[in-house]
């Protein structure tokens, strides 16, 4: 090549080529905002999945959210739902306060005290062992409850966010032969179209959507209820 000769540069871009790549970039950024919108606004509906009601083996009370799961529990006894219903014992503080001299009540003994009052028969309550620290321990102890007796499905009532979490791991870790109906608290407050406007609805919405993606990951952290 000689000294005067300069090298081919290759194929340029037209004004026009490069208005048309603004865009596209342009449209493609407008895309993403919508579906970010969209999930925003309708990612509470999500959360929120429930089965139809139907009679099941067993009531299971999922801990936590004081007194609307175990009312919801009682209130589905008395419909005659099922005979039993089941409590999960967190593992709390226990060991911790008793070298204190502090006595330690569980949340599954308050909820038995809320069933009581609401007219559940003593013996028709029954707490599971072993102890529980998250939703996915509560699946496994409700599954091996289930098996035990020789039952083939129980009703899970947690609240209403919560019910798609629950779900998945009921799937994930229960044998497929055992029938869970997946309910929320009638009377949850949770809003799942203005989950926003609430501190305690937005908290929940952000701990259920990382628990799902825990979840769908296979469960590698260990999640909190």
């Amino acid at each position: 090549m000689g000294p005067n000769e300069s090298q081919d540069p290759g194929p340029r871009c037209s004004p026009r080529g490069r208005k048309r790549s603004r865009h596209a970039a342009w449209w493609l950024l407008v895309a993403v905002v919508l579906v970010a919108v969209v999930s925003f606004l309708f990612i509470g509906d999500w959360l929120v999945s429930e089965d139809p009601l139907q009679k099941a083996d067993a009531i299971a009370v999922l801990s936590g959210a004081m007194p609307l799961r175990a009312l919801e529990a009682a209130k589905l006894y008395r419909e005659n739902y099922a005979s039993k219903i089941w409590l999960t014992h967190s593992d709390g503080p226990e060991e911790q306060l008793r070298e204190l001299g502090i006595p330690y009540t569980g949340e599954d003994a308050y909820d038995k005290l809320i069933l009581e009052h609401e007219d559940v028969p003593s013996g028709a309550i029954e707490i599971l062992d072993p102890p529980i620290r998250n939703t996915a321990d509560e699946m496994k102890a409700i599954s091996d409850a289930l098996a035990r007796s020789s039952a083939q499905s129980v009703i899970i009532v947690t609240s209403k966010v919560h019910t798609r979490r629950a779900r998945i791991l009921w799937r994930r870790l229960a044998p497929r032969r055992l029938h869970a109906v997946i309910r929320g608290a009638s009377e949850d407050p949770f809003r799942p179209n203005r989950w926003w406007a609430s501190t305690t609805d937005a908290l929940d919405v952000v701990r259920e959507i990382l628990g799902i993606l825990n979840a769908w990951a296979g469960l590698p952290l260990r999640a909190a209820k």
